[in-house]
């Protein structure tokens, strides 16, 4: 693929926007064209499909499966590798194809820059000639890849992104899974410094303690639609750790905010007290401290399947948490249980509602 068609979609993504935009302020845009609802589909680990109408977004799009042994060293033994890996293109293009192809992708983010959340993200851009968001180190990885700079922003919280017409993001810095004192190579902030050098076939190593650190934390969303009738919401977190999660990031001296306070921060400049849906991670642990802040109508639990069996045998188990499940029926909190990869569901005004994807997972042979 040659360095211009990789860039004039996203450009023409861009130009579609603003013409959105620009009807809109001019209020000529149809009802109709406005976002109401979101439609999720969950592709595994964090990875998700969202589908606001207009504007496509993937999230994370780790479809890869990268060999347990392949990693040694460090507290939770992700710090290193044996050797450079490339991205499973094939697959990747698998689910592109059985999600819609070009036409279909708008955006591409990630929450953080570990293998199992951006390491596909340059097949991604490739294949949709999406315009990326994530942390300064997804950017130098893509780099490493070769897509072109202008096509990744980094962004480090606190940012408000209008994504589509009606849908509009908020980017929550957060922290890592883990403590500092067992895994701090997993878990610490820190961002790459430079470009990645690839070896000799264009691989990486995808070590937390090598060309995949976490990205200065992590970079949780949320998600708010100017609905008719009131906001709908949606808050989206892909790791998290309640050691520090009242505790502000710092990295060279830069204060980035406590993760809690800047959930609130986002949630007052967003005009909103509560969300619809909350997807996110971490447990019951996690839960006792966001759900106060967050105040979520509905939960949906993901990154609980794993990390290295094959994307096409789905989910190894159930999702099982007593815990999680006892402390969400207390506070009044709906748990959407995801079942089977690229299960797919609606959040409206009306709340989360299951939608029939059998075609996609037809396509992709899942049962």
């Amino acid at each position: 693929m040659s360095s211009h068609s990789a860039v004039n979609p996203g450009a023409d993504m861009r130009n579609r926007l603003r013409g959105i935009l620009t009807l809109a302020l001019c209020g000529l845009l149809p009802a109709a064209w406005a976002a109401d609802h979101v439609d999720i589909t969950w592709m595994s680990i964090t990875n998700l499909y969202l589908d606001f109408g207009r504007t496509r977004i993937v999230v994370d799009g780790y479809i890869t499966r990268l060999p347990q042994d392949l990693f040694f060293g460090g507290g939770g033994g992700l710090a290193r590798t044996h050797r450079a890996m490339r991205p499973d293109e094939a697959a990747v293009r698998e689910v592109f194809q059985a999600i819609g192809g070009r036409r279909a992708i708008d955006l591409l983010i990630t929450g953080h820059s570990h293998f199992d959340h951006s390491f596909d993200t340059p097949v991604w851009a490739r294949l949709s000639g999406a315009p990326i968001i994530g942390s300064p180190t997804t950017c130098l990885q893509t780099r490493a890849a070769k897509i072109p700079t202008r096509r990744c922003r980094a962004v480090f919280g606190g940012e408000r992104i209008v994504v589509g017409d009606g849908v509009t993001m908020y980017v929550v810095r957060w922290n890592h899974s883990g403590d500092p004192a067992k895994n701090p190579e997993q878990h610490d902030p820190r961002e790459l410094a430079a470009v990645p050098t690839p070896d000799e076939h264009g691989g990486l190593h995808a070590g937390v303690d090598e060309d995949f650190p976490n990205g200065g934390g992590n970079r949780a969303y949320l998600f708010v639609i100017d609905a008719a009738g009131g906001p709908v919401s949606l808050f989206f977190q892909d790791s998290a750790s309640a050691v520090d999660l009242a505790i502000p990031i710092v990295i060279d001296g830069r204060d980035f905010g406590a993760p809690l306070e800047n959930l609130r921060a986002a949630l007052q400049a967003a005009r909103i007290d509560h969300v619809d849906l909350w997807i996110g991670t971490g447990g019951a642990e996690i839960a006792s401290l966001v759900l106060p802040v967050l105040k979520p109508a509905a939960y949906m639990p993901v990154h609980w399947d794993g990390l290295f069996d094959p994307f096409k045998a789905g989910p190894p188990a159930p999702h099982a948490d007593a815990q999680l499940e006892k402390l969400l029926a207390e506070k009044g909190v709906a748990l959407i249980k995801p079942v089977q990869y690229m299960d797919k569901r609606r959040l409206d005004r009306d709340g989360v509602h299951a939608l029939d994807n059998r075609p996609v997972k037809s396509a992709l042979g899942l049962r």
